[in-house]
């Protein structure tokens, strides 16, 4: 292991320019450094309580700059373990760190939000984040941290529906969001899972822009118009689940069936570049610009998600690989939130 994997990850002192152009428009950068997030991150979300600390420090080993956290994962104390390790083994500095952080849906009323984010903080051990993310466009019910921490999608365990609404507006959290920012709780704001009509009206409104959209977005859901929307308005893009139905099958959510990683496409351009399926999906990925964020609890894993700078897919490859669309999302509130807490709460039609 080692930080000479990629540019951003090397000592300052040592960096160089940009040697791998990805596209037309979107470059390997010093992104630890600047306001662009790094091309690859590493999500935490699944990664179990007692393996956080080591998966956390074992990925910034391995190169990873930017960890993407969240207070539902819960597992934020734990990753903070292990950035402290890291800081003070002095693999990086906070600097050279780029954490992110999501608001929980039950503290999206105004008085709540900063609540929220300085939980987040004092679990990670840090006096700042990077970036903080409205998780999802779903207000509920504020259930106090004394009672229970995180408190997922539940309100009262014992209701026959788990789930309770508020009747909180998106802009009235946004507004509370950007107040984080002139606290200097967080450098930058963002959202998650929102859709076009969402982007529209959030733009009408916000006062700081926001920096970021994170979304599901694989080659069986490309998401191209949402993604050119964000771009338009100056919204960089995140993808979460880059690899599609790997992180679902065990939850029931997918089925082994629906893996992208077998598809001949796929197949045909790793064999041609001499690389694995997951490293050409996560390459169509960052080569179409946006950011990834794949995960794994193995080291060796951690490299080889890393290792996809040194080759391009030619145009041909990227479109054979987005063709593969079929609009299938797997992380869809409307399906998991009736089948666990018989509440039926879709956000996307």
């Amino acid at each position: 292991m080692g930080c000479a994997l990629f540019k951003w990850a090397q000592p300052r002192s040592n960096r160089s320019p940009p040697a791998c152009r990805l596209n037309s428009t979107f470059y390997l950068q010093e992104t630890a450094l600047a306001d662009t997030l790094p091309p690859i991150g590493f999500g935490f979300w699944k990664v179990a309580c007692q393996d956080a600390a080591n998966v956390a420090y074992e990925a910034i080993a391995a190169g990873y700059r930017h960890l993407d956290c969240a207070a539902d994962y819960g597992n934020e104390t734990e990753v903070g373990q292990g950035i402290a390790r890291a800081i003070a083994d002095g693999l990086v500095t906070r600097e050279d760190l780029w954490i992110t952080s999501k608001l929980w849906n039950t503290f999206h009323a105004p008085e709540h939000v900063e609540e929220g984010c300085r939980k987040s903080l004092s679990d990670l051990g840090l006096d700042y984040l990077d970036l903080y993310l409205v998780h999802f466009p779903i207000a509920l019910e504020y259930v106090p941290i004394d009672t229970r921490y995180p408190p997922e999608w539940v309100h009262d365990p014992d209701a026959q529906s788990g789930m309770k609404r508020a009747k909180v507006p998106l802009h009235a959290t946004w507004g509370a969001m950007e107040t984080l920012v002139g606290k200097g709780l967080t450098k930058r704001i963002g959202v998650c899972n929102y859709n076009s009509g969402l982007i529209h009206d959030l733009m009408s409104y916000a006062t700081v822009h926001p920096h970021t959209l994170q979304i599901e977005a694989h080659p069986y859901l490309t998401q191209e118009r949402l993604i050119r929307l964000a771009k338009d308005y100056g919204i960089e893009v995140t993808a979460f689940s880059p690899l599609g139905a790997l992180s679902y099958v065990e939850l029931d959510m997918a089925g082994q069936g629906d893996s992208v990683l077998t598809e001949p496409a796929v197949l045909a351009a790793a064999q041609a570049h001499g690389k694995t399926p997951a490293q050409v999906v996560l390459r169509w990925g960052v080569q179409r610009g946006t950011s990834i964020i794949p995960k794994t609890s193995k080291p060796e894993r951690m490299r080889e998600n890393l290792d996809i700078m040194d080759f391009a897919l030619s145009e041909e490859e990227m479109n054979a690989i987005s063709a593969l669309n079929q609009n299938r999302r797997f992380n869809d509130p409307g399906t998991f939130t009736e089948a666990a807490f018989n509440t039926f709460h879709p956000i996307y039609d």
